[in-house]
This record gives C-alpha cells, sequence and structure tokens, in this order.
C-alpha cells in the first residue's frame, strides 16, 4: 500500500492544502509551527484505519476518531480542537489517497467532541503503518504498554503502538535478501546484535558481552529498533514507515547510516516520510538523489518544504526531486544565516 496524495481545509495548521507523494521516500522539512509532524500523523492515523479490520462504517469511525484523539492528544479528548483556529469556526476536511483506488475522506466540526463522518474506499491488504517518533522507547518497551494501559501519561499514542510491535515475538521463516543485507550492516554499524528477553532489548556487542538498551547511544537504540521491527515482521516491503525527527539526540556521525539504510528500505519496498530539522539528513538525502550508487535500484525522493505565506501568513508548500528546485529552505537559510554572521563577527 503506497500513500499518493493528501488534501486537507481548515484541519490544525493548514486552510487548504494539497500534496502528492513519493512512493519511496518523502523528506519533510520547514520552521516550527508549519505542520511537519500534523502531515505525517494525519497520514498515519488513515493509514491505520485501512489496516484495520473493521467493516462496519460505525466500526471504522469509532477507530478513526480515537486514532486521531490518541495520536493528537487535543485538550479533554475533543476531536473539534484539530480544526483550525479562525472566527466563526468552521469545518476540517481531510482525504487521504492511496494507491489501489484506496481513500479515507473525514469531515468534523469545530463544536463536535466525540463523532466526525467517514467515508472509506478500502481494498483488503495486509499492510503495516509504522510511526517512529522522536524519542526512542525501545529501552523501556518492557514496562510502557502496561503504564500506558492503566494510567494517563503524558505520551501521544505513536509511542505505544511503536511499543506493542516491539513486543512481537520473531517471525518465523528465513529472511529475505534484502532484508538479510539490511540487517547486516545494521550488525555492522552497531558491532552486535539486537536481543529481546522478556520483552527487554538488550545490544549484544562483539567481543563485550550484553548491554541493556538504556545503555547504549540513542543511534543505536534507533537503528536496533529498525532492525527488531524488521526480524518481527513488521517492517517488510508492504510497510510505511513515518518517522519524525530521526536526528533528535543523534550523533551527526550516524547521520549517513540513517540515510542509507532508509534508502535501502525503500529499494525492498517501504514508502517512507521523514521529518526533519537537520542540514546533515536533508543534505545526505539529497546527494544521495543526485549521486545513487551504481546498479542501485532506482528511487525517487520528493522533498517537500512547508512554509508560511508571506502575504497572508497561511502555511503552504512545494516539493522537488532535488533540493536546488525548493525555493524556501527554513534549513539552509539558516546555514547561510550563521555564515554569514561568522564572517561578520571575524571582520
Amino acid at each position: 500500500m503506497k500513500i499518493k496524495n493528501l488534501s486537507a481545509e481548515d484541519f490544525m495548521l493548514f486552510d487548504k492544502i494539497d500534496m502528492k507523494f513519493s512512493d519511496n521516500i518523502n523528506v519533510i522539512f520547514g520552521e516550527n509551527s508549519t505542520g511537519k509532524t500534523a502531515l505525517i500523523k494525519t497520514l498515519y492515523s488513515s493509514s491505520k484505519l485501512l489496516a484495520d479490520n473493521s467493516d462496519t462504517k460505525e466500526d471504522q469511525e469509532k477507530f478513526l476518531l480515537n486514532k486521531l484523539i490518541g495520536v493528537f492528544q487535543p485538550d479533554k479528548s475533543s476531536i473539534g480542537r484539530l480544526v483550525a483556529r479562525q472566527q466563526g469556526g468552521g469545518k476540517a476536511k481531510v482525504s487521504v489517497s492511496f494507491d489501489k483506488l484506496s481513500k479515507v475522506e473525514f469531515n468534523f466540526g469545530y463544536k463536535q467532541t466525540n463523532h466526525l463522518s467517514l467515508n472509506v474506499s478500502k481494498e483488503k491488504g495486509d499492510f503495516i503503518p509504522i510511526f517512529l517518533p522522536p524519542k526512542e522507547i525501545i529501552s523501556s518497551t518492557g514496562n510502557f504498554t502496561s503504564l500506558y494501559d492503566d494510567y494517563h501519561i503524558e505520551f501521544d499514542e505513536t509511542y505505544y503502538d511503536l511499543a506493542r510491535l516491539l513486543l512481537r515475538p520473531l517471525k518465523k521463516g528465513k529472511n529475505t535478501d534484502e532484508q538479510n543485507g539490511i540487517l547486516s550492516n545494521f550488525s555492522d554499524i552497531m558491532n552486535g546484535n539486537v536481543i529481546q528477553r522478556d520483552n527487554h532489548f538488550f545490544l549484544n556487542v562483539k567481543g563485550s558481552g550484553e548491554f541493556e538498551m538504556g545503555l547504549v547511544s540513542e543511534g543505536f537504540r534507533k537503528l536496533s529498533t529498525l532492525t527488531y521491527l524488521i526480524l518481527s515482521g513488521s517492517l517488510n516491503r508492504k510497510s510505511i514507515l513515518f518517522w519524525d525527527e530521526p536526528e533528535t539526540n543523534m550523533n551527526p556521525k550516524m547521520i549517513y547510516h540513517i540515510a542509507n539504510s532508509l534508502i535501502e528500505l525503500s529499494q525492498m519496498g517501504v514508502q517512507v516520510f521523514i521529518t526533519t530539522h537537520s542540514y546533515f539528513i536533508q543534505q545526505a538525502f539529497n546527494l544521495m538523489s543526485c549521486y545513487p550508487k551504481k546498479d542501485s535500484k532506482p528511487i525517487k525522493i520528493n522533498f517537500i518544504s512547508l512554509y508560511r505565506d508571506n502575504n497572508n501568513n497561511k502555511v503552504v508548500y512545494e516539493s522537488s526531486n532535488s533540493l536546488d528546485g525548493i525555493q524556501h529552505n527554513a534549513i539552509m537559510e539558516e546555514f547561510d544565516h550563521l555564515y554569514d554572521w561568522e564572517q561578520e563577527l571575524m571582520g
């Protein structure tokens, strides 16, 4: 399953937006409060609905309503809080189109608290949407799900969904050659292998023994997360992967390995969406797009810049297959600003 298009009106920060996506990799960037995370959370929630087994319209509406509330966590669990703020109220309208003629369309008004209207065109398919939030969860998986089930804790539902995937047992059967290639690369980078025992994770480092995930670096925890998702069968060629700010608490030395891993996952068939504030991530994908490895499968990297229109302050976007085609690049603008500042200070 691939996401093809999103259109939204009066939803969150979006007055009116209509964008297309690559089947391979989509790199989303922009200043704060331009809707990057809101965008991928909307796509994730809609994807989860298509992956769910609910058949009746009532069950589907309930599922999507609860997922949107769990993922966005509006005040008092009121779905109407997700309508764009404007005088006179309004109604949010969202449409997400997938391949195989599948579509999720929903709307709700600002006064609504626990209801939305939904239309779904759904092709039966076995796929798993996966959302990696900015903070890793693999070091806390053993206790997190039970806490989330029993208490109100300040983590949105993407953390809970990921923790539940990490608690899946290893799948039966052999990995594909593509999966083995990716797993081998991860193992070489971390100099070890991921082990799950009694719902707790360890990194078995060659020559040094086992280390609890809480004792290894953030970058290795995130690679370990991807590793186990592949080993358990959750992350496969049918998956859609959403990753919100992979650079969070990440050593810049890991950026190339993360970007290259996502390229390999995309070549395996995974559709990837990432948001970023990182110059290193943005440039890594740009270089990989402009100078692909020899004999590698061709992929399309779609760069999406969200920014505010100077005339009306509304969030708009532009997209291109390379950064050269992007006119509004907040990351590069700040990089240039720092360079100019440095030159000014140096006289």
